[in-house]
């Protein structure tokens, strides 16, 4: 790329050719907002892999909206919300035991609070989400679990209304106002779901991440 004009270059080549520019200096600290966000897919992996080489030994500030590039890169990760922060310490402990909604959205996980009694999670709305949990009956805990361990079942279990349709990758995401889960096309096309069909959700326990609220 050095004997190009800045005109001739992609909105990728010019992400890392401002990216090599700043790692040049070699500065004590590094801001980096969005590095990847204008690379194509292919680029970003094998970027993200030299990036997290530089930055071994180095202080760094990565802004980013992609979880990615926070497990490619990041040692400690802040999610912010609002400019509030609603996750803060070591990466894989924020991202896989989240404390509040917006940061298990970041993570990619549904997230609920309710009541431990022994055998099962009290939520709120009455219902109850059956998980393996080591903390004393009565005690207030969070669950996370993925979307793709979301299960729909005929009755009982988590009752909810189907907000959005959407796909993702090989499988369709069906929203509700709390939850979201992962299903086969065939699957949500055989159940007829749309926006405003009620559905009923279980997980198996030993998907469920519990921990003290």
């Amino acid at each position: 790329l050095a004997a190009r004009r800045p005109s001739q270059l992609s909105g990728g080549q010019a992400q890392r050719v401002a990216i090599a520019r700043a790692l040049a200096a070699e500065p004590r600290l590094l801001l980096l907002d969005e590095p990847m966000a204008a690379l194509d897919v292919d680029v970003a992996p094998a970027l993200r892999e030299q990036l997290r080489g530089f930055l071994a030994s180095r202080t760094a500030i990565v802004v980013t909206h992609d979880v990615l590039d926070a497990l490619a890169l990041a040692d400690r990760i802040a999610v912010l919300e609002d400019g509030r922060g609603v996750g803060i310490g070591p990466t894989a402990e924020v991202l896989t035991r989240p404390r509040s909604p917006f940061a298990a959205r970041f993570a990619g996980l549904n997230l609920v609070t309710g009541r431990w009694d022994g055998v099962q999670i009290r939520l709120g709305d009455g219902s109850s989400l059956p998980a393996l949990c080591e903390e004393s009956p009565g005690t207030q805990v969070l669950a996370a679990f993925r979307p793709a361990s979301v299960r729909l079942i005929e009755r009982s279990g988590l009752r909810r209304t189907v907000r959005t349709l959407a796909p993702r990758g090989d499988l369709v995401r069906v929203v509700t106002d709390d939850l979201a889960a992962d299903l086969p096309p065939q699957e949500a096309a055989q159940r007829h779901l749309v926006p405003g069909s009620e559905v009923h959700l279980a997980v198996p326990p030993e998907d469920v991440t519990t921990y003290r609220a």
